[in-house]
C-alpha cells in the first residue's frame, strides 16, 4: 500500500513553515494521540501524522523528501532524527508540553519536568455517585526547601561543561544524529559546586504530601482525576508531573452499577409473589415502593425511572432496575405445611390455567418422549 503524501497527512502547504507544521502537528496530536483516541483508526493516523513530522521537520529530510519523495528517503537517509532535526524526545516535550503537563523544551537547559505518578482511591458507591472531597497522602519527591529546589547550598550554579547548559548532547554516527539528557547533570544544563546536603544536589526530597482530592458527582469504576503539578517535583527547580487520581469503587451489598443504571435482586413471598402487594424498597436517595402484580415470576424486572445514576458524561440519570426472585419457604410449621398440600390439592386438573410455563414444559418433554420412543 502506497504512502501517503507527508504534506497531505498534516494537511499544510508545501511551502509550509516550521512553525506551520509544528501548529499541524499538535492540533492532530491533539485529537489523535493514544491517551486521548483509543480508537485502532485513530493510533494508525496517529502514528502517520508522527513519521511525517519528523520527516519534514528535519531540514535535509525535507530537502530530500521534497525532490525524490518516499523513495528518496528508503534509498537514502532513513527518518533517524538528524543534524537539523528534532529527535523523539523533543518532539514530545516540546510539542505534547500542554497536553500531558510537561514543561519541557529545547535547550537553554530546559530540564525534563517531574514524572507522573498514580493513586488508587478506593471509594463507596454512594460516594462514587454523589461525589466527595477526600484528603489523599501521596509519598513523592517535592522541592527541597532547604535550597529552595536549586540544588546549590549557597544557591550559586554554573553552566554545565558537558552540555553548555543545553541539558541534552547529541551523539554523532554517521548519518545518524541521536540526542540524549546530558549524562553530567541529568538535563539540568548546570553545574553545582557546593551541592546542598539535604537533597545532595538534586533539588528535591522524598517526602509524603498531602493532597485535597475533589471527586465529581458521577465517576465510575477506572475514571481518572488529573491534578496537574501534583506529582513528583522536576530536578533542580523544574517543573512538577501531574497526579492522576484513579477510582475504585469498591462492591456494594444491594446495588451493581452498569453505566448509568444501578440493578439489584428483590426476593418476595411466595404468596405475594401470587397475590401481589406493594412493598418498599431501596433507592440511593432514600425508600420507594415497588407495586408487585399478582401472578408475578422470578426473574420479572421492574423498572424505577431515574433513580439511577447521573454520570459525569451524561445529561441524563439512568433508571434503577429491580429483578424479582420468588423466595421458596423454609423450615415450615405443620399449619403451613397442611395449607400448602391443600393448596396443592386444589390445582389437580387445573394445572393449566394455574401454572401455564409448567404445563407447557411437560407437552414438550412427552412430545419429546414421543420421537426418541422413550
Amino acid at each position: 500500500m502506497s504512502k501517503r503524501d507527508y504534506y497531505e497527512v498534516l494537511g499544510v502547504q508545501k511551502s509550509a513553515t516550521e512553525d506551520e507544521l509544528k501548529k499541524a502537528f499538535r492540533r492532530l496530536a491533539m485529537k489523535l494521540h493514544p491517551d486521548r483516541n483509543p480508537d485502532a483508526s485513530a493510533q494508525d493516523q496517529f502514528k502517520e501524522a508522527k513519521e511525517a513530522y519528523e520527516v519534514l521537520s528535519n531540514a535535509e529530510q525535507r530537502a530530500v523528501y521534497d525532490r525524490y519523495g518516499h523513495a528518496g528517503l528508503n534509498s537514502g537517509g532513513g527518518r533517524g532524527a538528524g543534524p537539523g532535526g528534532p529527535d523523539l524526545g523533543d518532539i514530545f516535550g516540546d510539542i505534547f508540553g500542554d497536553i500531558f503537563g510537561g514543561r519541557g523544551g529545547r535547550g537553554g537547559g530546559a530540564q525534563r519536568r517531574g514524572s507522573d505518578l498514580r493513586f488508587v482511591m478506593e471509594l463507596e458507591l454512594e460516594e462514587a455517585v454523589n461525589g466527595v472531597e477526600r484528603e489523599i497522602k501521596v509519598p513523592t519527591l517535592v522541592g527541597c526547601h532547604h535550597c529552595a529546589s536549586s540544588g546549590s547550598a549557597d544557591g550559586k550554579t554554573g553552566t554545565c561543561s558537558t552540555c553548555g547548559g543545553h541539558g541534552r548532547v547529541r551523539m554523532q554516527n554517521g548519518i545518524f544524529s541521536i540526542q540524549q539528557t546530558c549524562p553530567t547533570c541529568g538535563g539540568a544544563g548546570r553545574s553545582i559546586s557546593n551541592p546542598c546536603t539535604w537533597c545532595q544536589g538534586a533539588g528535591r526530597l522524598e517526602e509524603e504530601k498531602l493532597v485535597r482530592v475533589k471527586v465529581p458527582a458521577g465517576v465510575d469504576q477506572g475514571d481518572r482525576i488529573r491534578l496537574s503539578g501534583e506529582g513528583e517535583a522536576g530536578p533542580a527547580g523544574a517543573g512538577a508531573g501531574d497526579l492522576y487520581v484513579e477510582i475504585a469503587v469498591r462492591e456494594h451489598p444491594i446495588f451493581k452499577r452498569d453505566g448509568d443504571d444501578l440493578y439489584c435482586e428483590i426476593p418476595i413471598r411466595i404468596t405475594t409473589a401470587a397475590l401481589g402487594g406493594e412493598m418498599k424498597i431501596p433507592t440511593l436517595e432514600g425508600s420507594a415502593m415497588l407495586r408487585i402484580p399478582d401472578g408475578t415470576q422470578t426473574g420479572k424486572i421492574f423498572r424505577l425511572r431515574g433513580k439511577g445514576v447521573q454520570s459525569v458524561r451524561s445529561h441524563s440519570k439512568g433508571d434503577l432496575l429491580c429483578r424479582v426472585v420468588v423466595e421458596t419457604p423454609v423450615r415450615l410449621t405443620s399449619a403451613q405445611r397442611e395449607l400448602l398440600a391443600e393448596l396443592e390439592t386444589s390445582f389437580t386438573g387445573e394445572s393449566a390455567d394455574h401454572s401455564p410455563r409448567s404445563s407447557s414444559w411437560l407437552d414438550s418433554v412427552k412430545d419429546f418422549f414421543g420421537r426418541i420412543g422413550a
